[in-house]
């Protein structure tokens, strides 16, 4: 069975795609807002900056919540920090080599006095931004 492209139906449905496509582009995307937790790559101007030893937890929390409600991914760009506001966000960067990476504040601690030299590192931490109102946990669904 041979299907006919070239009716008055097809007209009328490619006629109606375009004009779909045409409000789709022009009228609805320009006034459709990015996403609330849609944040800058790169934040420039640090509110405060200070020099700090970072430690690495691990494994060993894995699965567990922390002080904010989540659930702890180890693999996850997040930190602890004694006093800091939970959400606050940071960027980390290693004096030796320059790199850095940005992370969220979702815990406390760290709560040992004596930290062990393997998984230790000096860092220089900005803050960057600290949340106006307390934002409710990511679910594990999210």
């Amino acid at each position: 069975m041979r299907v006919n492209n070239h009716g008055p139906r097809a007209r009328f449905f490619y006629a109606w795609a375009a004009i779909r496509w045409i409000l789709l582009m022009f009228v609805v995307a320009p006034v459709v807002q990015a996403p609330a937790l849609a944040r800058a790559v790169e934040p420039t101007k640090p509110i405060k900056v200070w020099q700090a030893v970072a430690s690495w937890y691990g494994g060993k929390f894995q699965g567990r919540k922390t002080a904010y409600g989540e659930i702890y991914n180890m693999y996850a760009l997040t930190a602890a920090h004694p006093t800091l506001p939970m959400g606050s966000l940071l960027r980390v960067a290693n004096p030796k080599n320059g790199r850095s990476r940005l992370v969220r504040v979702n815990d406390r601690g760290p709560y040992f006095p004596g930290i062990a030299e393997i998984g230790v590192a000096q860092v220089r931490i900005e803050l960057l931004e600290v949340p106006k109102r307390r934002c409710p946990p990511k679910r594990a669904a999210d």
